[in-house]
């Protein structure tokens, strides 16, 4: 189990950030020319993305469903996110012409994505015997003790905004 951070714990972030949840579905499943380079598109951008930070990628996580793949971002701000998604220089911008050139709107692939901005005490992470994973991995990760180590004075406060890291 390397990696196991046995304990509770959870994130901190300095200031405001985005998380942005981008997808993709796969729709016909046959149609493996359309969905592959799909799929396939996502690694060069967060190849690029972790290695220039100043472009305020921060983490991402993958998950996998049975017809298509998520992944979970968090950004400094919603301009840095604009600004990567717009640059004509990033890895993202031939991806989308691509996307748009093979697939369209024949339906055999959706993608979709949604992005929020979290001010800076607007938020509750939990983590208990896990890895740095999350939010936990893009910013901060501390031991949650006392009133953060108990679920419910971690809620109630939270909800109240008197809890904080």
């Amino acid at each position: 189990m390397a990696g196991i951070i046995p304990g509770r714990y959870t994130a901190v972030v300095d200031g405001p950030f985005v998380v942005f949840l981008v997808g993709m579905r796969i729709n016909r499943l046959l149609a493996f020319s359309k969905w592959v380079p799909v799929a396939r598109a996502m690694g060069p951008m967060l190849k690029e993305l972790y290695a220039n930070k100043e472009l305020g990628f921060l983490h991402g996580e993958t998950m996998v469903s049975w017809r298509g793949v998520t992944l979970i971002q968090y950004w400094r701000s919603k301009q840095h996110l604009h600004e990567y998604a717009q640059a004509p220089d990033s890895v993202h911008m031939p991806a989308w012409a691509a996307f748009n050139r093979s697939v369209g709107n024949d339906g055999s692939v959706g993608i979709w994505h949604e992005s929020y901005e979290i001010g800076g005490d607007d938020y509750v992470s939990v983590y208990r015997n896990m890895p740095r994973y999350g939010l936990a991995a893009a910013g901060e990760h501390m031991r949650a003790i006392g009133p953060l180590g108990e679920a419910r004075s971690y809620m109630r406060g939270a909800a109240d905004g008197v809890i904080k890291p």
